[in-house]
C-alpha cells in the first residue's frame, strides 16, 4: 500500500511538470584559495582563473516560476603565489554533480530573470602544484583530494532567441569545503563564476 501511495505521488508530480530542458553552460571561475598550513600560517595567495563546463537537465515544478536542475560539472580552481625567492601555482580540475533550485522574479516576453541556490558535490580528477619549475601531483594530498561540497548562490538572465532555444548569462558565488580532509592542513575555495548557457526546451 505504501509503495502504491508513493507511486501515485510521483505520477501526480510528473503531471505537474510544465516543461523540461537540456542545458549546456560554460564560463570562467575566479578562485581565491583559503589555505592554512599545518603550522597555522596562511601564505599570501592570489586568485587564479579557470574554465568551467556543465551539462544538465532542468524541469519546471508545479509552480511555473520554480525550477530544479541537476547537472554534471567540470570546474578548474586555480591560484598563484610567490615572493622574491620563489613562485608557485596550482592547477586543479574537479568533476562533480550540481543541484540547483531557481526562482524567477521577473518574466516578460522572452526574458526571464531568476535567483538560484544550490549545492555541488565534486572530487579531484587532476591537480598539479608548480614550485619553481618542479611539479607535484596533488591527487595524493588530502587537502585537495577526497569529497568536496560547495553551496552556491547566483543570478541568471535568459532570453528566448528562437522557438524553444534560450541563451543565458549568469553569475554565481560558491564556497567549496573538503569534508573528508582530517589533516591539520586546511583548504577551501572561494569562487566567483561567470556563466554562459544554451538551453533547449521540450515538453
Amino acid at each position: 500500500m505504501r509503495k502504491l501511495l508513493l507511486l501515485a505521488v510521483f505520477v501526480l508530480s510528473i503531471q505537474n511538470i510544465q516543461s523540461q530542458e537540456i542545458y549546456l553552460q560554460t564560463g570562467k571561475n575566479y578562485t581565491q584559495y583559503d589555505y592554512k598550513s599545518d603550522n597555522g600560517s596562511t601564505p599570501s595567495l592570489q586568485s587564479g582563473s579557470g574554465n568551467f563546463y556543465e551539462i544538465g537537465y532542468q524541469m519546471n515544478l508545479s509552480n511555473k516560476k520554480l525550477k530544479y536542475a541537476v547537472g554534471l560539472s567540470l570546474n578548474e580552481y586555480n591560484a598563484i603565489g610567490g615572493n622574491q625567492v620563489s613562485s608557485y601555482s596550482w592547477n586543479t580540475q574537479y568533476l562533480g554533480v550540481q543541484n540547483t533550485i531557481s526562482l524567477a522574479f521577473v518574466k516578460k516576453g522572452g526574458f526571464e530573470g531568476s535567483v538560484n541556490v544550490g549545492v555541488g558535490l565534486a572530487t579531484l580528477i587532476y591537480g598539479k602544484q608548480n614550485i619553481n619549475g618542479q611539479y607535484l601531483d596533488l591527487s595524493s594530498q588530502k587537502e585537495f583530494s577526497g569529497l568536496w561540497i560547495a553551496p552556491k548562490l547566483g543570478l541568471t538572465a535568459s532570453y528566448n532567441v528562437e522557438n524553444d532555444i534560450y541563451l543565458s548569462l549568469g553569475y554565481g558565488y560558491s564556497k567549496s569545503f573538503n569534508v573528508t580532509n582530517n589533516t591539520s592542513e586546511k583548504l577551501s575555495f572561494n569562487t566567483n563564476q561567470i556563466q554562459f548557457g544554451v538551453h533547449f526546451l521540450f515538453r
